[in-house]
């Protein structure tokens, strides 16, 4: 069986639809070696083929797209024993396509794009406009993907450089990444070999020593000035962290300058 959409050219910018269809291929079924003036992309739902570009040569299996640029040579043709079943979407574009594609991609996510794209088939009007979203949102599926992966303590160190003389706390910073307090106090630990509120603690009475060492005024500015509206729990935690009351680090430091 084989359908083929004749789509009315509208000459859409920058992504333009010009042919959709879909097919399930008979054993060993080939077309070309030929070249197209538009770009076409096929997305393998079952069964398995080849696929030449050029001087390049592919097996190609479900989940999968090849690629076919404009004015480019190439061949390809279903098994002999499980031919592919296809769906494929031409277009033309004055410039390249929003992100650089492979020969073939790996995409088993873009299923749901192309079987959305067969709704074109009952529609009057809009094919054109109907389709060109639908490329968008296959072009968008593979930018995220082909996107590197947040790098989420870089991230968590910023915040925290940013917002330290806030009173925030590490659920906080989660919720800002977008991920579970677990999550962030495992890969953070991992990296910094401390947890985000170790983290925290030592950078504030880092800035506080600094302050009390350059900037010299009184405690409960600096307290405020590091994240703490009292006074006491600045006290209390400074202490335990370097041993002394900050009253006596700053006389230390007098007496040794």
């Amino acid at each position: 069986m084989a359908k083929n959409i004749i789509i009315p050219d509208e000459n859409l910018n920058s992504l333009n639809p010009v042919r959709f269809g879909y097919e399930a291929c008979k054993k060993s079924h080939s077309y070309g070696p030929a070249m197209r003036t538009h770009w076409l992309i096929h997305f393998v739902v079952s069964g398995f083929g080849f696929f030449r570009i050029e001087d390049r040569e592919y097996h190609v299996s479900p989940g999968e797209m090849f690629v076919i640029p404009s004015f480019v040579e190439a061949y390809y043709e279903a098994d002999s024993e499980n031919p592919w079943s296809y769906i494929w979407i031409g277009f033309t574009t004055p410039d390249k396509p929003p992100i650089a594609l492979d020969d073939v991609i790996c995409c088993p996510e873009a299923l749901n794009i192309f079987n959305a794209m067969k709704t074109c088939e009952v529609m009057n009007t809009g094919i054109n406009a109907f389709l060109s979203a639908r490329l968008w949102d296959l072009f968008y599926l593979l930018i995220s993907k082909s996107a590197p992966q947040p790098n989420y303590v870089e991230r968590a160190l910023d915040y925290i450089h940013s917002e330290y003389t806030k009173d925030i706390t590490v659920d906080q910073i989660a919720h800002f990444l977008n991920i579970s307090r677990v999550y962030l106090s495992t890969i953070f630990k991992e990296k910094m070999g401390i947890s985000p509120k170790q983290y925290l603690l030592n950078y504030r009475m880092n800035i506080a020593t600094i302050m009390m060492s350059n900037h010299p005024t009184s405690i409960s500015i600096i307290a405020n000035s590091v994240g703490y509206s009292d006074i006491y729990n600045f006290s209390k935690m400074f202490k335990r962290h370097y041993g002394v009351s900050p009253k006596k680090y700053i006389e230390q430091h007098k007496k040794n300058n």
